[in-house]
């Protein structure tokens, strides 16, 4: 996953921004309910309490232009806790899922860039682009459960495929598949910010459109002339006019630059 490359002031992150934007709505929620019985008698349900509480800060994560899947998950963050409460469930569920979720998707809340997996039709359509004339180095950044990678080096075993992954999980599993299928497929778990673009012949991405400037500036700076720079369903913004082939996966675009 994305580590480095793309940095913001810590308050300005989505994912304090979405935490912020839920103590301002209960707050303003429990104002709403203390006014009501103070002046007028009136109790609020806690059904309705919780309801206003989502759709005020989904309505701040808008204002705020949070992306739109934030503003779900903030519709659904304090309906889930009290369903869970009324639940009765047991506390280390809730920490065996913290758990799982820390391991999975790691500083996503810090790089956004969750957890995307690309599936075997990106596969295929990445090895039909591979040059046939000699060996390649290739990369994939954010792979993930290393599924690329596995694919690649079964059709291609005199070429050398990297994945480097920071989730832990994600990398644990890529490294048990691969032993047990004696992948000739590496992994690395590492920021992708310390490896050298230019010890690779192609660079693979599917991270997130926060991530995709940083990921450029990278590419410019390292990659060589003739190697090839592959992004998944996001384009690079300052970019676009030098996109060297789009092919459209599953309804998405897979994007080609020729460095």
């Amino acid at each position: 996953m994305f580590e480095e490359g793309y940095s913001k002031p810590f308050l300005r992150l989505p994912a304090v921004q979405a935490m912020l934007m839920q103590f301002l709505s209960l707050a303003l929620v429990l104002g709403l309910m203390f006014g009501l019985f103070a002046f007028w008698g009136v109790k609020v349900p806690l059904l309705a309490a919780v309801l206003l509480q989502a759709i005020a800060a989904a309505g701040l994560s808008f204002w705020r232009r949070l992306a739109p899947w934030w503003l779900a998950m903030q519709m659904v963050f304090l309906p889930g806790l009290v369903a869970g409460a009324m639940l009765h469930l047991p506390s280390s569920i809730y920490l065996l899922a913290f758990l799982f979720l820390l391991l999975l998707y790691w500083s996503t809340f810090r790089t956004q860039v969750p957890f995307y997996p690309s599936g075997a039709a990106v596969w295929a359509a990445v090895a039909a682009q591979l040059p046939t004339a000699r060996p390649i180095r290739f990369v994939d950044v954010g792979s993930g459960f290393g599924g690329m990678i596995l694919h690649l080096a079964r059709l291609r075993p005199e070429s050398e495929f990297v994945g480097i992954e920071l989730a832990p999980l994600p990398w644990l599993a890529s490294r048990v598949l691969g032993r047990l299928t004696r992948s000739r497929g590496c992994f690395l778990r590492d920021d992708y910010q310390h490896l050298d673009f230019g010890e690779y012949d192609m660079v693979f991405a599917y991270l997130s459109p926060a991530a995709m400037p940083a990921l450029w500036r990278k590419a410019r700076a390292e990659m060589r002339a003739g190697s090839i720079l592959f992004s998944y369903e996001f384009a690079i913004r300052e970019a676009e006019s030098q996109i060297a082939n789009i092919s459209e996966v599953n309804g998405r675009n897979l994007y080609r630059w020729n460095m």
